[in-house]
């Protein structure tokens, strides 16, 4: 298959958008999950992501009951799939390949979260992977490459030799000794966990990429590598016409964990675009302007006196902060929070006080 001709077969794209994004309490809720937030662009996260892949074929929004009708609603020209309980993003992806399949037949799929942030050339990378998913009959991911020594997010290291751009390296012709197919991605060495700082700065040194969750498969491959996973209720359940069972038979798993990181048959593409996942608020000065004090401002407000803080409001509620550093202040609704914002990772810890008094 040429690196630059068309596929042969269809490019399916299945925007992930069942989780709610609590580590961006109290924007995000419940009843409004992340992906339905703007966050300082034009339009929904869920709306640009849908637009982002607009060169598919087809394109489905994988979802939860509870939000199939907003989906509807914010990006009408996608399908929808409601998967039969929520779960995580192992449960979800063999649902959604599942019925991509059975709706498409032989295809392509490409896996994209609702909720990242993505400029630069995205559809270039993603036919990159796709091509790689049908010459391999493997599972694709997308590594991006890295900015500073993260460690919230996992780490993937290549094959020995790293990737070569399309064309290069040993011309095509199948693989070199070192992993590397010289047709713009390589084999996946290992995943790695998210690591400690001193880990994350090795990481980094070595050539490693971050795992952005993104991905890319023909849905043989990716139930294939199912039926070996503990996602193996499941696909016999989905085999049997029965996903209520299925779902109920199998644990919250995310897709790294139950298969990716258990495959022998993992590449990675290096993502030839900016990225990032606004995974908390401290991510929101990534996305947006700052003054000259290091201060990202979402909404109404007002700082003086104040340094490297991200403010955020819902526009409706008018915050003033002064003589602060290094903080966190979000206004929402009837809900404030402040945290220190190298410990915004610890909203997670609110939500999970508010669920047990019934408050999220």
């Amino acid at each position: 298959m040429s690196p630059d001709g068309p596929l042969d077969r269809p490019l399916v794209a299945v925007v992930m958008a069942g989780g709610t994004g609590t580590r961006l309490y109290p924007a995000s809720r419940a009843d409004r999950p992340k992906q339905f937030l703007s966050l300082g662009g034009e339009g929904s996260l869920l709306a640009r992501t849908v637009e982002r892949v607009g060169f598919a074929d087809e394109v489905y929004v994988s979802t939860a009951v509870e939000h199939a009708e907003r989906v509807r609603e914010a990006v009408p020209r996608a399908g929808v799939l409601v998967e039969p309980e929520a779960s995580d993003t192992g449960p979800a992806l063999v649902y959604a390949t599942h019925r991509v399949r059975e709706q498409v037949g032989d295809c392509v799929v490409l896996c994209v979260p609702s909720d990242h942030v993505v400029s630069g050339a995205f559809e270039t990378t993603a036919r990159t992977a796709a091509r790689a998913a049908v010459e391999t009959e493997g599972l694709v991911t997308f590594g991006v490459e890295p900015t500073r020594h993260a460690t919230g997010y996992g780490y993937i290291e290549p094959a020995a030799g790293g990737v070569d751009a399309p064309g290069g390296g040993n011309g095509g012709d199948g693989y070199a000794e070192d992993g590397n197919t010289g047709d713009g991605y390589a084999e996946v060495a290992q995943f790695r966990e998210k690591p400690d700082a001193e880990t994350a700065r090795e990481f980094v040194g070595r050539g490693f990429y971050w795992n952005a969750g993104l991905f890319a498969w023909t849905p043989d491959a990716l139930l294939r590598e199912a039926r070996e996973s503990p996602l193996a209720p499941l696909v016999a359940a989905l085999a049997a016409g029965d996903p209520e069972r299925g779902f109920a038979e199998v644990e919250p798993v995310s897709i790294d964990y139950a298969v990716m990181e258990r495959t022998d048959d993992a590449y990675v593409v290096p993502a030839d675009f900016e990225w990032d996942d606004l995974g908390s608020w401290d991510a929101i000065e990534r996305v947006v302007e700052t003054d000259d004090a290091e201060n990202a401002v979402l909404g109404d407000a007002v700082t003086v006196d104040v340094a490297d803080s991200v403010v955020a409001s819902d526009g409706d509620t008018h915050v003033s902060a002064v003589g602060v550093e290094g903080l966190v202040v979000a206004a929402y609704d009837d809900r404030v929070l402040v945290v220190p914002k190298d410990e915004a990772q610890r909203v997670r810890e609110v939500v999970a006080a508010l669920r047990e008094q019934g408050l999220f």
